[in-house]
C-alpha cells in the first residue's frame, strides 16, 4: 500500500494527482524550484521539498534530487507525472533501486518506447502499421517530416517540402531536440499533409491483462503540439475504431505494459488507413476527456496497478473478461479539452510570461478545471506556458462544443495574452463543429476571419478611458468637488490614446470623450451607466445604435501609463495608454531587433560590421525550450550586437541593431 506519494513534476500535472491521491487517503509530497515556489500546487501538497535552481535542467530533470527529496519527505512512492522524467528509463530504475514504489510502467517498456526508431521496429514485428521513408527520399516523396527520436510535443520536428532543404532542417531539428531532450538524435518518415492524430488509452496489469479505453482525436494542433483534444474521435468509422483498438493492444500487449500509457496513431482519412506514430509510456494531458466519458479515474488505475492490486472492475461491453484484451461499454456522451496558453497566436504563438493578475473560469455543471496557476500567480519563462486544461463533458459532441465555447468566453484572463480568444473561434468554427478536423486545420487559419457567436462591440477603448477617468475620480485627496475630466475650453473633448496588446492589430487607439457634471459623453455612445466598488473594478455600459454593451474594466499601473483589461461579450482586450509625452530614454534606435519575449540567446550568426539583407537570419533565441529566429528588418550594416550565446534578455531588450544604409 502507498502512504506517502511524491509528484515528479509541477504545477497543473502535480495538482491532478494530488487530487486522487486526496480522495484515496494517500499522503502527498511536492517538489519545486525558486520559480514555482509561488504555485498554486506547492500549497496543496501536505509536505513541499525546494529543489534548488530554475531551470528544468536544474530541478526537475535532476534524479538524484528528486528521489533525495522523497527519501527527505519519507515518501514511499513516486509518480512521475507526464513531461520532466516521466518517460526516463533510468529514472524508473533508479527509484526502484532505491527501494521506492515506482507508479509508472516496467523500465523495460520505458526503454521500448523510448525510442521512436526502435519502437517502430518492434510495432513492424508485432503487424502495427507503420509510417517509413525511403532511404534516398526523391521529389516524389514529398513533403517529409524530420522528427526527434526522444521526446515529443513538436520539440525537434520539421516539414521538409524540398530536398534542398533537407539537410538543413535535421541539423536544425537535431539542436532542438538535444536542447529539449538530451538527445539529437532524429528520423525522417513521409508527412501526411491533412491526416488525423487519433490515439488510444490503454491499462495494462504487467501480466498481459490490458484494457482498451477508447480513442481520442488530437488532430487541432499548433506547431505540432496539440491544442483541443476530444473523446471519442468523431466521424471515425467503427470498424476503424475496432482496429484502432485492436492495433494498440497490440502494441501493449508487445511489450507486456505496465500502467496506463497511450498508442497514438496517423489516421489518413481519405484513404480510411492508419499508421503507428509512437507509444508514450506514461499518462497525457489529454487523459480527462477519456475519463469524463468512461467513468473512471486513470490516476487511481495506475496507483492500483502499482500497488499489486490489477486492474480495477470496469463496465464492460459484453461477458466478464479474463486475461487478455478487455474494453469497456461505449462512452457516455462527448467530451472536449482545450489546453488555455499563455501565448500569441497572433505573433506566431510567442509565449507569454509575467503575473496573471485575474484568473477565473465558471464553475459550471459539467466543467471540469485542471490548472496550475490562480489569479496573481507568476508564468515564469522557465517552463511550458500552458496554464489549465478546460473541459466539458455534454451528452453529444454539438453540445459540447457549444458549451465550452461559452465558458470560455465568460473565463476572466488578465494579465497576460493568451490562446482564449483563437480557442473560442475554433469551438465555433463550422468545420470544426462538423467534426472536418486535421493537423493541418490550423495552417493558414485566423481566428479574427472566423465568425464568432455575438455582436462584435468596438467601443472597448472608450470604456477603458471611462475606467481610468473612474479610477482617477476615487483616488483624488483633494478636489472633490471639481467634475472630471474638467477643463477651461469645454468646447473640446478630452483624447485619450491606448496601445492595444491584443484584440486588435491597430497600432494606437484614440478615443475622444468628455467628462462634467453629469457624468461622461461621448460621440455618437450613450454612456448608460459607470459603477465602481465590485470585484470587477469599473463596470461601464454603453449604448451605440441602440444596442447596450456591458465592459467590465480592471485598471492597474502608474498614473499616465495605465493597463486596462476590458472584457466584453465579444472578447477580451488589453489596452495599455500611451503617455502624452514620451521619455526620451526610453526611445530606440530605429533598425533595433528587439527581444519579442524573455529567453536566451542561443546562437548569433552576424558580426558587428557586417553587411545583412532583409529577412537575413542574425540570431536565434530559445524560449520555454522552442528557438525562435529573430532576422534583419532591412538591408543596412549590424551598427551594434549587445549579445552573445547564452545572454539571457527580457521582452522588448535591444538585442542588436541594423541601420539602414542610404
Amino acid at each position: 500500500m502507498i502512504n506517502r506519494l511524491l509528484v515528479a513534476n509541477r504545477a497543473e500535472i502535480a495538482s491532478r494527482v494530488f487530487r486522487t491521491c486526496r480522495r484515496l487517503g494517500i499522503e502527498t509530497v511536492a517538489i519545486h524550484s525558486d520559480a514555482d515556489a509561488g504555485l498554486p500546487y506547492v500549497a496543496e501538497a501536505d509536505t513541499a521539498v525546494r529543489l534548488p535552481g530554475n531551470t528544468p535542467g536544474e530541478t526537475y530533470l535532476r534524479a538524484d534530487l528528486v528521489i533525495e527529496a522523497a527519501k527527505k519527505a519519507g515518501a514511499d512512492a513516486i509518480h512521475p507525472g507526464y513531461g520532466f522524467l516521466s518517460e526516463n528509463a533510468d529514472f524508473a530504475q533508479a527509484v526502484v533501486d532505491a527501494g521506492l514504489t515506482w507508479v509508472g510502467p516496467d523500465p523495460s517498456s520505458i526503454t521500448s518506447m523510448g525510442s521512436k526508431i526502435g519502437a517502430k521496429a518492434l510495432m513492424k514485428a508485432a503487424g502495427v502499421p507503420i509510417l517509413e521513408a525511403p532511404e534516398s527520399p526523391t521529389e516524389a516523396d514529398l513533403p517529409l517530416l524530420v522528427k526527434a527520436s526522444a521526446g515529443g510535443g513538436g520539440r525537434g520536428m520539421r516539414i521538409v517540402r524540398a530536398l534542398a532543404d533537407l539537410e538543413g532542417e535535421i541539423g536544425k531539428a537535431r539542436e532542438e531536440a538535444a536542447s529539449a531532450f538530451g538527445d539529437g538524435t532524429v528520423f525522417v518518415e513521409p508527412y501526411v499533409e491533412r491526416g488525423r492524430h487519433v490515439e488510444v488509452q490503454v491499462v495494462g496489469d504487467g501480466a498481459g491483462d490490458v484494457l482498451v479505453l477508447g480513442e481520442r482525436d488530437c488532430s487541432i494542433q499548433r506547431r505540432h503540439q496539440k491544442v483541443v483534444e476530444e473523446a471519442p474521435a468523431p466521424a471515425l468509422p467503427q470498424a476503424t475504431r475496432e482496429a484502432l483498438h485492436e492495433a494498440a493492444h497490440a502494441a501493449a500487449a508487445a511489450i507486456d505494459y505496465r500502467g496506463a500509457g497511450t498508442v497514438e496513431f496517423l489516421y489518413d482519412e481519405d484513404a480510411d488507413r492508419f499508421f503507428f506514430l509512437e507509444m508514450n509510456t506514461r499518462l497525457q494531458v489529454e487523459h480527462p476527456v477519456t475519463e469524463l466519458v468512461h467513468g473512471v479515474d486513470l490516476v487511481e488505475m495506475q496507483l492500483a496497478v502499482a500497488e499489486g492490486r490489477g486492474l480495477p472492475a470496469v463496465e464492460q461491453g459484453g461477458a466478464p473478461a479474463t486475461t487478455g484484451r478487455r474494453d469497456p461499454g461505449a462512452p457516455d456522451g462527448h467530451a472536449i479539452e482545450v489546453r488555455l496558453y499563455a501565448e500569441d497566436p497572433a505573433a506566431d504563438y510567442q509565449p507569454q510570461s509575467g503575473v496573471l493578475t485575474t484568473f477565473e473560469v465558471p464553475d459550471e455543471p459539467g466543467v471540469r478545471v485542471d490548472r496550475g496557476f490562480v489569479s496573481g500567480s507568476e508564468v515564469s519563462t522557465f517552463y511550458d506556458a500552458m496554464l489549465a486544461k478546460v473541459m466539458v463533458h455534454a451528452p453529444t459532441r454539438e453540445q459540447a462544443c457549444r458549451q465550452l465555447a461559452g465558458v470560455l468566453r465568460r473565463t476572466r484572463i488578465h494579465g497576460l495574452v493568451t490562446n482564449r480568444d483563437q480557442l473560442v473561434a475554433i469551438l465555433t468554427d463550422p468545420d470544426f463543429v462538423a467534426g472536418r478536423v486535421s493537423t493541418a486545420f490550423l495552417s493558414g487559419w485566423s481566428s479574427s476571419e472566423r465568425q464568432r457567436t455575438g455582436v462584435e462591440t468596438t467601443d472597448a477603448p472608450l470604456a477603458a478611458a471611462i475606467a481610468v477617468a473612474e479610477t482617477q475620480r476615487l483616488a483624488r485627496t483633494v478636489q472633490h468637488r471639481i467634475p472630471v475630466a474638467f477643463r477651461n475650453v469645454p468646447s473640446q473633448p478630452q483624447r485619450t490614446e491606448f496601445e492595444a496588446v491584443t484584440g486588435s492589430t491597430d497600432d494606437v487607439l484614440a478615443v475622444e470623450w468628455w467628462g462634467g457634471r453629469d457624468g461622461y459623453t461621448a460621440e455618437g455612445v450613450r454612456v448608460l451607466r459607470v459603477s465602481t466598488g465590485s470585484s470587477d473594478g469599473v463596470e461601464v455600459v454603453l449604448e451605440r445604435d441602440g444596442l447596450a454593451t456591458t465592459y467590465a474594466c480592471r485598471v492597474t499601473g502608474l498614473p499616465g501609463r495605465e493597463t486596462v483589461d476590458v472584457d466584453a461579450p465579444s472578447g477580451y482586450r488589453r489596452l495599455v495608454r500611451v503617455p502624452r509625452f514620451l521619455d526620451p530614454s526610453e526611445q530606440v534606435a530605429s533598425g533595433s531587433l528587439l527581444a519579442p519575449m524573455p529567453g536566451s540567446v542561443v546562437k548569433v550568426l552576424v558580426e558587428q560590421g557586417q553587411q545583412v539583407a532583409a529577412g537575413d537570419p542574425v540570431l536565434v533565441l530559445e524560449a520555454m525550450k522552442m528557438q525562435h529566429t529573430v532576422s534583419a528588418p532591412t538591408d543596412g550594416v549590424v551598427s551594434r550586437l549587445e549579445v552573445a550565446p547564452g545572454t539571457q534578455v527580457a521582452a522588448g531588450e535591444v538585442m542588436a541593431v541594423v541601420e539602414e544604409q542610404g
